[in-house]
């Protein structure tokens, strides 16, 4: 076979290669996961601040500035209220949209820069008892996790990735989807009422200093 023959041959199976990966699925399958879903109206009163409760100025642990949520905690700061025994947070609490039945989706896209570990970025909240929340997706030493494991994503730092989770009360399911690629699925934990949060709340292990940022978020349901 002559070099211009072979040049060809290789050209034509590296065409059948790539078809092979993008149509019959060796690669990663990127998909709209808000197909179906209709956007809610959401404006400022709708993204309600929880942060440390002795914290005066919300500018002391939160900014938006060039369309940019930035959120920060230290693990030795206070509670969100007086009486919570729980963990430092300082996490966007999506407000007005609870929920109880239906599809619902969160979407925005999130930053965790490198440093930031034992946290989790993204819940949502509400479950059966023991539990409080059905979803909780955390940062451990750059990755990405459902709560403890497994990994969902191995490097997560430094990097806007878009993130879509979708929760279906009725079917008891969780997915989620990072940057269009269905990632992980999980079964609901139950519960009466939801919401979704975005963050920075302090988990086993966590650094001294927390932080993820936050674009572009939205909230959507899908159509009946």
């Amino acid at each position: 076979m002559g070099s211009a023959s072979l040049s060809s041959c290789l050209q034509s199976m590296f065409v059948v290669l790539i078809t092979l990966y993008r149509v019959v699925g060796w690669g990663p399958v990127v998909d709209d996961p808000t197909k179906g879903f209709i956007s809610q109206y959401l404006n400022e009163s709708n993204l309600v601040v929880q942060r440390p409760y002795d914290i005066v100025s919300e500018n002391q642990r939160y900014s938006f500035k060039n369309g940019v949520h930035k959120l920060w905690v230290l693990n030795t700061d206070k509670p969100h209220t007086p009486v919570s025994k729980t963990n430092p947070r300082t996490e966007i609490r999506i407000h007005g949209y609870d929920y109880s039945s239906g599809v619902w989706q969160f979407e925005a896209y999130g930053y965790v820069p490198c440093g930031t570990t034992g946290v989790c970025v993204m819940q949502v909240f509400g479950s059966d008892p023991p539990h409080a929340t059905t979803l909780m997706l955390r940062v451990y030493n750059g990755t990405l996790s459902y709560y403890q494991a497994p990994v969902i994503v191995p490097n997560i730092y430094d990097r806007w990735f878009k993130l879509n989770v979708i929760h279906d009360v009725e079917a008891s399911r969780v997915k989620v989807y990072i940057d269009g690629v269905l990632k992980f699925e999980a079964l609901g934990r139950g519960g009466h009422s939801h919401y979704f949060k975005c963050g920075v709340y302090a988990q086993n292990n966590s650094s001294y200093y927390m932080e993820s940022r936050w674009k572009n978020i939205r909230l959507l349901k899908k159509c009946d």
